[in-house]
């Protein structure tokens, strides 16, 4: 049997209990022993995160030490895979280790639930954590984020040109003034282990789309050691 953590907390809008809970029966399913925290200081537990195949975390705005991060970090580069989605993982900690291990950080999203597309990227389509799915369209929030080039890229959303808050406004009057399109879903290697990263799962029905839920279920199977 395989072993997986569940590190869940920080703010509680983007329902770290019950977002994990949709995906810890699936886990089980699988083969893995579950076992869950609600305390960053896991991450200071070598010989618990290297026993550890894969580590789940869904906590949003949170502080992390320098400890916890470079424990977290130290683990999965020696093989434990790492996996979240939307505030939970990009959206966590503002921490140079930590940023360097996730690959990107949310900076900002338009206000409030948004209709777009998540759309694979076509060199990519072969990838078995989007192997099958095309577009899918989504209302939900929009993450703009800043990434690692050395990201595996795997499916992409595109900011339309907006209006701008007119105290911000630069020269063109708007915050976009071409289409400008982002990383939504990508995988990376830290060392040994790997990493599956998802902006999408802001609210619960997020994942009520398939292939929402599928991504995300492919992506944790895909990360684990």
């Amino acid at each position: 049997m395989r072993d997986a953590i569940v590190v869940r907390g920080g703010w509680d809008g983007h329902v770290p209990v019950q977002a994990t809970e949709l995906f810890a029966p699936f886990l089980r399913e699988r083969g893995f022993a579950v076992q869950v925290h609600e305390d960053l200081d896991v991450y200071t537990d070598a010989d618990r995160l290297a026993a550890a195949d894969l580590i789940v975390q869904c906590w949003s705005i949170g502080t992390i030490t320098d400890a916890q991060a470079t424990g977290l970090a130290d683990a999965v580069r020696a093989g434990t895979g790492f996996a979240g989605w939307h505030g939970g993982i990009v959206g966590a900690f503002h921490h140079t280790t930590y940023h360097q291990l996730t690959g990107g950080v949310f900076v900002h999203h338009p206000p409030g639930f948004v209709h777009h597309e998540l759309t694979v990227v076509p060199e990519r389509a072969g990838h078995p954590v989007v192997a099958g799915i095309g577009s899918v369209a989504l209302r939900t929030e929009k993450y703009w984020v800043l990434s690692d080039p050395l990201n595996d890229v795997l499916a992409t959303v595109t900011f339309d040109p907006e209006p701008a808050d007119p105290a911000a406004a630069g020269p063109s009057g708007t915050a976009w003034h071409r289409p400008v399109t982002l990383p939504a879903i990508w995988t990376r290697n830290w060392g040994s282990g790997r990493i599956f990263v998802s902006t999408v799962g802001h609210k619960l029905d997020d994942f009520e789309v398939p292939e929402v839920r599928a991504i995300t279920e492919r992506g944790l199977l895909w990360a684990a050691r």
